[in-house]
């Protein structure tokens, strides 16, 4: 795997080190060894996965707080989305920014989205399926989320939503 900085502090765009012949390509898309790049959080203990049907969904901007704080890694294994995450670390030199980068199935990239940063997508084509490697387990009480289109933040989404949950159209603006 190859590990690209991001603008956002601790965040990297990862890039499969693809072996290829005229079956296909085989690469390791994790490796606890490989990911012990200075200040990524890498111990996995919990894999989750989502299927969104409908062009235009999206998911977001969700983060967890306090010691239930996640890093992430995000891939997209079908379709293609525009995944975006949010630096709400007030000591970080990234604060408040955004980054975003399209994720999909031909490229494999994975995004690293380091804790204390809010994290969603939006799937650019019908039935995407991504999947998030997370260093925290799910604690409902510690969920926390920004509105996805705060202009705190001004995330510039490729496409306008079509589809967000009820709970996603509820998070409150950044304060």
């Amino acid at each position: 795997m190859q590990f690209f900085e991001t603008p956002i502090q601790g965040a990297y765009r990862v890039e499969l080190d693809r072996r290829g012949d005229d079956r296909g390509f085989f690469a390791r898309a994790f490796c606890q060894q490989e990911f012990d790049v200075p200040g990524i959080r890498h111990e996995i203990l919990q894999a989750n996965f989502s299927r969104s049907l409908v062009q235009g969904t999206l998911r977001g901007m969700h983060y967890q707080r306090g010691e239930h704080a996640e890093t992430k890694v995000v891939r997209c294994t079908y379709g293609r989305i525009f995944d975006a995450l949010v630096d709400l670390r007030p000591d970080s030199p990234s604060y408040k920014q955004w980054y975003g980068l399209e994720l999909s199935r031909e490229s494999g990239t994975a995004l690293v989205i380091p804790e204390g940063c809010a994290h969603g997508f939006l799937t650019l084509e019908p039935e995407c399926d991504v999947m998030y490697l997370v260093t925290a387990n799910y604690a409902p009480e510690h969920e926390a989320g920004v509105r996805w289109n705060d202009p705190a933040f001004g995330i510039e989404w490729p496409i306008e939503p079509a589809l967000i949950s009820d709970r996603d159209q509820a998070h409150p603006d950044f304060k």
